[in-house]
C-alpha cells in the first residue's frame, strides 16, 4: 500500500478563461471544485494507475467537510484527521489560449498541538501498514518546519520507503531524517542551496542526507541524483495546457516505482511520461492515459547517465 499525506490539505477551485488579462473581467467558462492537495493529488493518479493507495492528512471546518465528501464520491480512500479551524481553498485560473495557469495559496487553517499529536498517532498506524509513504505539500501554520523530519523518522522505523514533495525550510528540515527520494522543482531546490545549475544543486542535496534527488525542470525534464549515479531524463515535445499537476504525476510515478522495484532509468523514463501526460490534463490529479500509454511504451522519453555527480 503507498500512503500520501497532505497536511495542508484544500479545496482547489479551478477557473478556465480565455485568456488572463490584468485589471480585466473574465468570463470563466468551466468552474470546477475537488479535493486537493499535493498528496491528494499523487493519491488520485496512483489511483487511476490501479496501485492500492490511502490518502491522509488534516482537514476542518465546512471547506474540510466538502473535502471528504469529494474523495468519498471519487472512490479514493481516505483516512483524514480532524483540525479546528477551516481547511483553505485555494484558487488555479488556467488560461486556455495558452496553457498559463495563475495560482493563488493561501496559508491553511492553525494546527494546535492537541491536532498534531491526534494525527502524529494515526499516522504511525497508517505507516506500519504501508510499502511507501509520500509526504507532499506545504506545512500549514502552527507546525514547525521540521515536522517532515519526525513523519519521515516515523516512517523509516515502520520499514516504509519515502517519498518528500515540499520546500523551503521544510525542505532542508527533513534531510536530517534521510528521505529516500526528495522531487523538488527547479525554482525550489535553487532556492535552498543557492545554486544556479539544477544538477549541482541536487548533488548537494544528496550530500546533505537525501538517498536520493529527483528535481523537475519543466520542459527540460528530470535531474536525478542516485545512489547508483546522476542520470537525466528528457520528456517528448513540449505539451501545451495546465501544468501545475504535472510534478504531482512525477511523484506519483515515483511512489510506483519503488513499491515495485523499478531501476531508476526505467522507474525516471515512467515518471517522466507520466508528468508530460499530465499537462494537456484540465485539472491536477488527472493525467492523460492515452499519452501516458505512448510516452513509456516509444522512444519519446530518453534517459541519459553521466557519472559527473561521483566527485560529490
Amino acid at each position: 500500500m503507498i500512503l500520501t499525506v497532505t497536511l495542508n490539505a484544500a479545496l482547489d477551485v479551478t477557473y478556465f478563461v480565455d485568456e488572463v488579462t490584468p485589471h480585466a473581467s473574465h468570463r470563466v467558462t468551466q468552474p470546477v471544485e475537488r479535493a486537493g492537495g499535493k498528496g491528494i493529488n499523487v493519491a488520485r493518479v496512483l489511483a487511476a494507475l490501479r496501485h492500492p493507495v490511502l490518502a491522509t492528512g488534516l482537514v476542518g471546518g465546512t471547506t474540510g467537510r466538502i473535502l471528504r465528501e469529494d474523495l468519498r464520491a471519487s472512490g479514493l480512500k481516505a483516512a483524514l484527521v480532524p483540525v479546528r479551524g477551516e481547511s483553505r481553498k485555494t484558487i488555479t485560473v488556467v488560461s486556455e489560449r495558452n496553457g498559463d495557469a495563475t495560482v493563488f495559496n493561501p496559508p491553511g487553517p492553525h494546527v494546535d498541538p492537541q491536532s498534531w499529536r491526534a494525527f502524529t498517532r494515526r499516522f504511525a498506524e497508517l505507516a506500519a501498514r504501508a510499502d511507501v509513504v509520500v509526504l507532499a505539500g506545504s506545512l500549514p501554520p502552527g507546525l514547525p518546519c521540521d515536522s517532515y523530519a519526525g513523519l519521515l523518522a516515523t516512517a523509516r522505523d515502520a520499514g516504509a520507503v519515502t517519498v518528500l514533495d515540499t520546500s523551503g525550510a521544510a525542505l532542508l528540515a527533513a534531510l536530517d531524517a534521510g528521505p529516500d527520494v526528495i522531487k523538488p522543482n527547479a525554482a525550489e531546490i535553487r532556492e535552498v542551496t543557492g545554486r544556479s545549475d539544477v544538477a549541482d544543486a541536487a548533488a548537494e542535496l544528496q550530500a546533505r542526507g537525501a538517498r536520493t534527488v529527483v528535481a523537475s525542470d519543466g520542459p527540460q525534464g528530470l535531474h536525478a541524483v542516485t545512489p547508483e549515479g546522476r542520470y537525466r531524463a528528457l520528456p517528448p515535445a513540449q505539451l501545451r495546457g495546465n501544468p501545475t499537476g504535472a510534478g504531482d504525476a512525477c511523484v506519483a510515478a515515483l511512489a510506483a516505482g519503488l513499491a515495485t522495484g523499478l531501476p531508476w532509468p526505467d522507474l525516471l523514463r515512467d515518471a517522466v511520461a507520466l508528468s508530460a501526460a499530465a499537462v494537456p490534463a484540465p485539472l491536477a490529479g488527472d493525467f492523460r492515459r492515452d499519452l501516458y500509454d505512448q510516452f513509456r511504451t516509444t522512444a519519446t522519453v530518453s534517459v541519459e547517465r553521466s557519472h559527473a555527480a561521483d566527485s560529490h
